[in-house]
């Protein structure tokens, strides 16, 4: 089944972060269209386009086609989010302009193809998912500063080192996600067979910011990274000073009762 883009003159794009991977095989079929990512018909006239790390674009499909729609996916979705994240743009044709993101927030096409919804997909799917990573950061930041600052005040114990390592965890799951799966600063492997797009991409991917979100996050986690540890480690040197003060303690104690048994021997018991 192919998609018509006849009256596609100007048309909604909704890019949902739905869930934390998505099973693309299980949803390849007669009517998908023979790309990477997964781009198959959606609604009656409109067109979504799967990602494996969790993004969904929705083009030029109603709000009812929409919910339906993501409600056919539940199946195929892994860690479903809560709350997906989620960006909502429109797309036009100017087919005498340059193609671009716009001051009003409409991404500008010469015409409307395949390739190109795909290269506009790619952008709004890498920008969602940015934007879920960059909540989760700034929530993390937000929790490892009071446990940094009790460990400076020598409160910490158990729990605060399991939060540590919880956060440790956080970062090197982020870390792992966007470079094994989202892949954040690699370019759409369309563009290997479709060099002419690379314009549209640059461009969009500039004004999305993909490369300053991603070395600005990348900071983030290598500062939380280096808090977690810095704070893991000072927290442990805590404990082994007091195993060390703990087995001193037990030294002088033994020393002490050898020191009275020998004088209880002695004063108490001397020898006849």
């Amino acid at each position: 089944m192919n998609i018509s883009f006849d009256g596609w003159e100007r048309v909604r794009v909704h890019a949902l972060l739905v869930g934390k991977r998505i099973d693309l095989r299980a949803l390849h079929r007669g009517d998908s269209l023979k790309t990477t990512p997964l781009a198959i018909p959606a609604g009656e006239h409109g067109m979504a386009v799967l990602f494996r790390y969790g993004a969904v674009v929705l083009f030029n499909l109603q709000i009812v086609e929409e919910a339906a729609f993501l409600r056919s996916l539940e199946s195929v979705i892994g860690d479903p989010l809560e709350d997906a994240e989620r960006e909502e743009v429109q797309i036009a044709v100017d087919a005498a302009g340059d193609e671009r993101l716009d001051g009003n927030g409409i991404i500008l096409l010469r015409e409307v193809t395949t390739e190109r919804l795909l290269i506009v997909a790619d952008v709004l799917a890498k920008s969602v998912s940015l934007a879920w990573d960059e909540n989760r950061v700034a929530r993390v930041f937000e929790r490892i500063e009071p446990v940094a600052e009790a460990l400076r005040r020598d409160r910490g114990g158990r729990a605060f080192a399991r939060q540590l390592l919880d956060h440790i965890s956080d970062v090197l799951i982020t870390q792992h996600r966007m470079v094994g799966r989202v892949e954040v600063t690699e370019k759409p492997e369309l563009l290997w067979d479709r060099p002419q797009l690379e314009r549209l991409y640059l461009r969009l991917k500039e004004e999305y910011e993909l490369p300053e979100r991603d070395r600005a996050l990348t900071r983030k986690l290598d500062l939380i990274a280096q808090t977690a540890s810095t704070a893991l480690g000072l927290l442990q040197a805590r404990r082994a000073h007091r195993v060390e003060w703990y087995i001193v303690l037990l030294i002088v104690v033994e020393i002490f009762l050898t020191l009275y048994e020998m004088f209880v021997a002695h004063v108490l018991w001397p020898a006849s």
